[in-house]
C-alpha cells in the first residue's frame, strides 16, 4: 500500500502544476487534405495557397480556448473544470490543451471521434491517470494534487458505467450491486439489501436480481451496471460509451432509462460516446473532443446550430469537412 502511495505521489507530483490562463493555451492547425476522391493532388504554388488557407481557417475555428463560462457562471455551477490538460503516452499527445467545463445537474454529452482522448479523459476526472500539464478541478478539489486518502474519498462520490457494466462473473447481480457498499461503508446488511433493491428496481432488474452476468443480456448488463454505479448515491455519474454494443432500439431505451434516474436523482452526468442520436436524445450540454482538446462546448441548441465546420460535419454526419479518415 505504502508503494502505491509512493507511485501515485510520484505521478502527480509531475502533473500537479495548474497553469494560469487558459486563454494562452495555443492552436494547433490542421494540415490540408490532400488527394480525396473527385480531387487533384496540388503542387507548387497551388500548394502553398491552400497551406495558407488551411492555416487561416484552422485558427478561426478548430479549438476554443477561452473559458468564456468562468464571466458567464460562478464557480459553484460548474461541477467539473479541466485547465490546459496536456498527457502523453508513448510519446504521442492524447490530451492536448484540453479546456473544458462540466455543469452541475446537467446530462453532458462528451462527443468526437474515436481515438480522441475520451477514455483518456475519464481516466483523469477520477484519478485513474494524472496529467502532465495543467489542471483538473472536481468539486473544488484540485485531482492531480490530493493525497491517496482524499483521491479514494472522492472517487466516492463519482459513479462510472463501464461499456461492458464491468460486472463480476461469480457474483449475482445482486452482490455486484451490493459490493460498493460493503466494500466503502458500514451499513448492516438489511440497509444494504434494501438499498440495493431499490438501485435494482429502478433499472427494472427486480425479476433477475439473483441472476448471474452470464444468464443477462448485453442490455441488461448495462443496466445493471447502471444500478451499481448509482448505489452509492454519486454526486457526479459517468457513463463511458453506453450505447456501445446496443441495437439502437436498446439505445434509445438506455438513453431513457439515463433520463429518468438523472430526473429522479440529479447530480451531474456525464455521457461520453461517439453517436450523434444518444447526444440528440439526451444531451443538455455538448462538448466535442478532437485530437486531445474541445473545438466547441455549449448547451445542446447552440451546439446543433453552430457555424464551427467541424462541429457542423460532425453532428449532420456529413463526409465534406476538416475530419477525414486519419
Amino acid at each position: 500500500m505504502e508503494e502505491e502511495q509512493d507511485r501515485s505521489q510520484e505521478t502527480r507530483a509531475s502533473g500537479a502544476g495548474r497553469l494560469g490562463d487558459a486563454s494562452e493555451a495555443s492552436v494547433s492547425p490542421i494540415g490540408p487534405r490532400f488527394g480525396q476522391q473527385g480531387s487533384q493532388v496540388p503542387t507548387g504554388e497551388e500548394v502553398s495557397a491552400q497551406e495558407s488557407a488551411t492555416l487561416d481557417a484552422a485558427a478561426h475555428f478548430e479549438y476554443h480556448t477561452e473559458f468564456d463560462w468562468d464571466s458567464e457562471h460562478g464557480e459553484e455551477d460548474w461541477s467539473i473544470r479541466c485547465y490546459d490538460v496536456h498527457k502523453r503516452l508513448g510519446g504521442v499527445p492524447v490530451l492536448d490543451g484540453l479546456n473544458v467545463a462540466i455543469p452541475d445537474q446537467t446530462i453532458t454529452t462528451v462527443l468526437g471521434p474515436s481515438g480522441t482522448g475520451k477514455s483518456v479523459l475519464i481516466k483523469h476526472l477520477i484519478g485513474l491517470m494524472f496529467p502532465d500539464s495543467g489542471d483538473i478541478i472536481v468539486k473544488g478539489l484540485s485531482v492531480p494534487g490530493l493525497p491517496m486518502q482524499e483521491l479514494l474519498a472522492l472517487r466516492r462520490r463519482i459513479g462510472v458505467l463501464f461499456q461492458d457494466g464491468a460486472l463480476f462473473g461469480s457474483m449475482s447481480l445482486y452482490d455486484n450491486v451490493a459490493f460498493p457498499l460493503r466494500q466503502h461503508t458500514d451499513m448492516s446488511e438489511a440497509q444494504i439489501s434494501q438499498r440495493v433493491r431499490e438501485r435494482v428496481n429502478d433499472v427494472g432488474l427486480t425479476e433477475a436480481i439473483d441472476y448471474f452476468p452470464n444468464q443477462l443480456s448485453g442490455g441488461m448488463r448495462k443496466r445493471a451496471g447502471f444500478a451499481r454505479a448509482l448505489v452509492m448515491e454519486p454526486e457526479i455519474v459517468i457513463f463511458d460509451e453506453p450505447d456501445s454494443g446496443l441495437d439502437p432500439v436498446r439505445t434509445a431505451l438506455l438513453c431513457e432509462l439515463i433520463q429518468e434516474m438523472h430526473g429522479l436523482h440529479g447530480g451531474t452526468y456525464i455521457v461520453v460516446t461517439h453517436d450523434i442520436a444518444s447526444a440528440r436524445r439526451i444531451g443538455e450540454y455538448i462538448a466535442l473532443l478532437w485530437r486531445g482538446r474541445i473545438v466547441e462546448a455549449g448547451d445542446a441548441a447552440k451546439m446543433f446550430s453552430s457555424e464551427n465546420h467541424f462541429v457542423r460535419q460532425f453532428l449532420s454526419g456529413s463526409a465534406e469537412g476538416p475530419l477525414g479518415m486519419d
